[in-house]
């Protein structure tokens, strides 16, 4: 049997993978709280990640019907980028800052002006810097919490802590690491020399973890864990990654010609590539993947963490929100909803706010503000689809996963404003899929057997057929008006902006 993990933003998920029939044997989840503040403060305490594990990983055993004893390995998928800092004890200095943090948004300006611009970053790491990253995190708690700062012994990334808290081994692999903002994403090395930039006073041999290869253990469970948990000494953790790169695992997306997309609290689109995919504008993320390739990345800000706002405002539960945004036209009567509550990364607007642009007497329904806002998260990832299929190819295959997958409505909708067939995968916990395979294929590996990962998720992810959406040329046609207004207002609210 094997285990795997997705700790999110929202909460944690364990998964039973019985590791020959390749079937989920019992899953389960427990919520995280989040610390907000002003400036856009997102943080929240790491210890939580390992109560939420705890608990969901006993009642996904109980679900299943599996002795403890009865697990080989387990592997771990993380939210990226989030700093979790720790002194000489293990403890952190303060708690996690996350992904969706945007406090360091004038750090990491700095920081970007300090490598030398867009330019300088690309040619040093292979990507631009965001806010969202680990870097300006750092830079941020340097100026605003010195004292914290200057007792930090390791820094690690959410799904890094993890793997620190189940085998006491300080380190992180490629994929993940690649969202730091001081890796290396060409070489697959930590990029020393940034890395100063943003910690002078701090040595990187003894605070940045030791980098392993995707197919390498983390190490094996301390017997103290071991023993809380209910299972063997001898089981392995497998390197473990960021979810998009487990997600990549989890829906078959390991080779060039499939593109993952996820309709979450944010919003990820990534296609494997064979080697590094550096984007001239800088929008492109050109991480690395947790299966030995690249997983060139696109992020946006506002997917179901929009939708879910304009839903509670109007009291609906989610069954009544889709069916009203299902009533209203395409291009919802008129409006435009520009959906940054939370910011933007993809165009990189870290500070830019919500707008509903196009209101009347004439418009102003439920039913056409539910599907306004549903358009306009699809239309922030319509940006970062085309940016990244120019990089990448256009893809033969889409997989579609998040809440939002969920939708039928939601994903006609994807598929006629991409123009694009797509299907969602069986396993909806794509991220804890990928963690529980990744795991199968290290054990193995350590055992001396010579398996294939690739053929490994054939076997494992299949399709849903009733989620086989195709676009509609009628509504193709209606949305292409419907984006090209998008990027109109867009384009007028914030200049700056390189649409698509």
């Amino acid at each position: 049997m094997y285990i795997g993990v997705d700790c999110g933003t929202q909460s944690t998920k364990v998964v039973v993978l019985d590791g020959e029939r390749l079937e989920i044997l019992g899953e389960a989840a427990r919520p995280h709280s989040m610390i907000q503040g002003d400036h856009g403060r997102r943080e929240q305490d790491p210890d939580e990640w390992v109560s939420a594990f705890e608990a969901a990983l006993a009642e996904a055993l109980e679900r299943a019907g599996v002795d403890g004893g009865a697990v080989r390995a387990i592997g771990v998928s993380g939210q990226q980028h989030g700093m979790v800092a720790l002194d000489a004890e293990g403890r952190p200095v303060h708690p996690g800052k996350l992904w969706c943090d945007t406090e360091s948004v004038r750090e990491n300006d700095a920081l970007i002006e300090a490598l030398g611009g867009e330019r300088g970053c690309l040619e040093r790491l292979g990507l631009v810097l965001q806010t969202g990253y680990t870097a300006s995190k750092v830079a941020w708690l340097r100026k605003h919490h010195y004292d914290a700062y200057a007792r930090i012994e390791t820094l690690l990334l959410p799904h890094d802590y993890l793997n620190y808290y189940l085998t006491g081994e300080r380190v992180a692999e490629y994929g993940d690491a690649s969202g730091t903002g001081y890796f290396d994403t060409r070489e697959r090395c930590w990029s020393l020399d940034t890395f100063a930039l943003i910690a002078p006073e701090l040595d990187p041999d003894r605070v940045l973890p030791r980098l392993i290869e995707p197919d390498a253990p983390a190490g094996r469970l301390r017997p103290e864990i071991a023993r809380r948990l209910g299972l063997g000494p001898q089981v392995v953790v497998s390197s473990g990654g960021g979810d998009n790169m487990m997600g990549a695992i989890g829906t078959g997306n390991i080779a060039p010609g499939t593109m993952t997309i996820s309709l979450g609290t944010s919003g990820t689109l990534y296609a494997a590539a064979e080697g590094p995919a550096i984007s001239s504008n800088g929008l492109v993320a050109n991480f690395c993947s947790s299966h030995g390739g690249w997983l060139p990345l696109i992020c946006t800000m506002n997917v179901t963490s929009a939708t879910t706002l304009v839903r509670e405002l109007l009291g609906y539960d989610i069954e009544r929100f889709n069916a009203a945004a299902a009533d209203a036209p395409v291009g919802a009567g008129g409006i435009t909803v520009l959906p940054f509550f939370n910011g933007e990364r993809v165009p990189p607007l870290p500070e830019a706010m919500a707008t509903f642009e196009g209101l009347g007497s004439h418009n102003f329904t439920p039913a056409n503000l539910c599907r306004a806002v549903m358009e306009g998260a699809t239309f922030g990832l319509r940006y970062g689809f085309d940016e990244l299929s120019r990089l990448t190819g256009h893809p033969g295959r889409v997989r579609l996963v998040g809440g939002g997958a969920k939708s039928a409505v939601w994903r006609q909708m994807v598929s006629d404003v991409m123009d694009v067939e797509l299907a969602c995968p069986e396993v909806g916990e794509a991220a804890a899929l990928g963690a529980a395979l990744q795991a199968i294929w290290c054990e193995r590996r350590q055992a001396g057997e010579s398996l294939d990962l690739e053929s490994l998720c054939e076997r494992a992810v299949g399709l849903r057929e009733e989620t086989l959406t195709r676009p509609d040329a009628g509504r193709v046609a209606g949305y292409a008006e419907a984006y090209t207004r998008y990027l109109k207002i867009l384009g007028q609210r914030y200049p700056v902006t390189r649409a698509g």
